[in-house]
C-alpha cells in the first residue's frame, strides 16, 4: 500500500478528463490534492493529441449531451488502443434512458479498466435495467451488513463478466477484479451531502490506476481509502468547529492533499475477501 501512494506522488500522472460541469472544478483539484495532473478537454478536435500526452482518462457521464458522448467514443478508442487506463464514472445510469444507452454503448466499444459507481448504477449495468434516484443511488440500495455478500458477488461476477475493475461506492465499499475484492470501511455518511464526492473519487481513481498498472486493483482500493479517511478527517473539523457543507467540501481536498504514508497506514481499513 506505501508503495502504491508512493508511485502517484513520484508520477505526477497527467489525467484527462471528458467530465460533469457540475463538478469539474473539484474534480481538477483532487486530482492536484491526490498528487496528479488534471486537463480536462471535451473538444472531439483533441482528443488525438490528448491520448498522445496523458497517462488516462476519466469519463464522467454526469452532464450527457451528444456532442460529449462523441468526444468520449474517440478518445477512449485512442487511449483503448494505447493500452492506456480509462475509468468510468456511469453518473444517473438507470435515470433516463440516454445515460443507461451511452453507459452500455461505452462499456461495449471501449477497453475499460475501471467503472465505478453507486449500487444503482453497477445494479443498472449488471442487470441491464434498473432505477437511480437522479444522480444518487435508490433508497433501497444500501452497502450493509445484510447486503454486502449479495453486492460482493455482483461485483465479482459483473468484474468477471466485463474484465474491468468494479468499484461500488457507499456506507462500504466494494472493489473486486474477478478474482480479488477488498471492502473499504472508510468514509463517513457525511460525504453524500457535498455534491461530486464520488466524481472526485473517479478521479483520484484514475491517478491512482494510471501509477499503478501492475496492481490496478490494489491501487482503487488504497484510493478509495484515501478517499474515505479524507472524508473523516474533514468531517471531524467540520464537527469541532460547528460548520457546515461547504467547509467539508474544502476540507475533504485539503485532507486528501495533506495525506501522508503515516496517515494513509494509520486510518485505512481494508478488508481481502
Amino acid at each position: 500500500m506505501k508503495k502504491i501512494f508512493e508511485n502517484v506522488q513520484n508520477n505526477k500522472p497527467l489525467i484527462h478528463h471528458i467530465t460533469n460541469y457540475v463538478t469539474v472544478n473539484d474534480c481538477a483539484n483532487i486530482q492536484i490534492a491526490c498528487g496528479g495532473s488534471p486537463i480536462m478537454a471535451d473538444c472531439i478536435d483533441e482528443m488525438e493529441d490528448m491520448s498522445n500526452i496523458c497517462s488516462g482518462l476519466v469519463l464522467n457521464i454526469g452532464t450527457l449531451n451528444h456532442t460529449q458522448i462523441d468526444s468520449m467514443l474517440l478518445a477512449g478508442k485512442n487511449y483503448s488502443q494505447r493500452n492506456k487506463p480509462i475509468i468510468l464514472d456511469p453518473v444517473g445510469c438507470g435515470a433516463t434512458k440516454l445515460r443507461t444507452e451511452t453507459t452500455f454503448k461505452l462499456i461495449e466499444e471501449l477497453n475499460l479498466s475501471v467503472i465505478r459507481g453507486n449500487l444503482s448504477e453497477i445494479k443498472t449495468i449488471y442487470n441491464k435495467t434498473g432505477n437511480t434516484k437522479g444522480v444518487d443511488a435508490a433508497d433501497e440500495d444500501q452497502i450493509n451488513l445484510e447486503t454486502i455478500d449479495n453486492v460482493i458477488k455482483m461485483a465479482h461476477n459483473l468484474a468477471t463478466k466485463l474484465n474491468v475493475i468494479i468499484v461500488i461506492t457507499g456506507q462500504m465499499d466494494i472493489i473486486s477484479d474477478g478474482k480479488d475484492t477488498y471492502v473499504v470501511k472508510n468514509g463517513h455518511p457525511s460525504m453524500a451531502n457535498v455534491s461530486g464526492t464520488g466524481c472526485m473519487l473517479t478521479s483520484i481513481l484514475g491517478a491512482y490506476v494510471a501509477s499503478n498498472p501492475e496492481n490496478a486493483t490494489k491501487a482503487c482500493a488504497v484510493a478509495t481509502a484515501v478517499m474515505g479517511i479524507a472524508g473523516e478527517k474533514a468531517n471531524s473539523y467540520v464537527e469541532k468547529h460547528n460548520l457546515g457543507n461547504a467547509s467539508l467540501r474544502v476540507g475533504i481536498i485539503n485532507s486528501v492533499s495533506t495525506m501522508t504514508e503515516e496517515i494513509l497506514l494509520k486510518g485505512i481499513k481494508i478488508e481481502k475477501f
